[in-house]
């Protein structure tokens, strides 16, 4: 993809944009709880003492790490714990956060999973419109079903019919975002719902979207967030 296309943020190399590397476990500074390097948030300290989400985990020198966790930064922030519990993960006083460091963390992780999105269906990896999602479910081609956050309920209940009898199993997610801004991502019009046919990206769209839910407050079930499966159906 080239590197001026608009739907790409021009702060992330399109060649590489990717989840963060899984595997290794980090420590979140604020809840103590462990999780893997992909599903938590790292901060990073510039020269100039500035603190900074480091979505992709690529800044030089110290990091630390937190959970996806909204009203958890924002509490800390609020009480001055962030602050005290970053100047002894980076050994110095010389630290200043933002105010608005989770709306920062907020539009990263929206930008990634939405560039990521934008890539796989250039790549070929994305299905879209009803019809052709439900003739991909029940052939077992799906891997990854996506709704729209202002999907209708009755769309997002058939289609989730459809994936409950595919014979391959299907995780399911409702994206924080409405219509519009999945379409822009895709480049396409209304779009709203998405199904992810290739392993290889539904690994790589859903770490991103996970995470991106996760700091959104979309709290799931088996991989299917509240919002589907309250119309699961029978």
């Amino acid at each position: 993809m080239p590197h001026n296309d608009p739907r790409v943020s021009p702060d992330i190399d399109p060649e590489t944009i990717a989840p963060v590397a899984k595997g290794a476990m980090r420590k979140c500074i604020l809840s103590g709880s462990r999780g893997e390097r992909g599903a938590l948030i790292r901060l990073a300290l510039d020269a100039d003492g500035n603190v900074a989400p480091d979505l992709g985990a690529r800044s030089p020198g110290r990091g630390a790490w937190v959970s996806p966790d909204r009203p958890l930064i924002e509490t800390a922030l609020a009480k001055g714990k962030l602050r005290g519990l970053l100047m002894r993960a980076f050994k110095t006083s010389a630290v200043q956060l933002p105010d608005n460091l989770a709306d920062q963390i907020a539009d990263g992780l929206a930008r990634r999973a939405l560039d990521r999105l934008g890539l796989e269906n250039k790549a070929g990896n994305l299905v879209w419109g009803a019809d052709r999602i439900g003739d991909a479910l029940a052939v077992g081609r799906v891997r990854l079903l996506l709704h729209a956050g202002d999907a209708a309920p009755d769309g997002i209940s058939k289609l989730e019919s459809k994936r409950r009898g595919s014979p391959r199993e299907v995780l399911s997610m409702v994206l924080p975002v409405p219509r519009a801004q999945l379409s822009m991502a895709l480049g396409r019009e209304n779009v709203v719902h998405a199904a992810v046919c290739d392993a290889a990206a539904c690994a790589r769209v859903a770490a991103a979207v996970e995470r991106w839910r996760a700091f959104s407050g979309f709290v799931s079930e088996e991989g299917l967030s509240e919002d589907a499966a309250a119309h699961r159906g029978t």
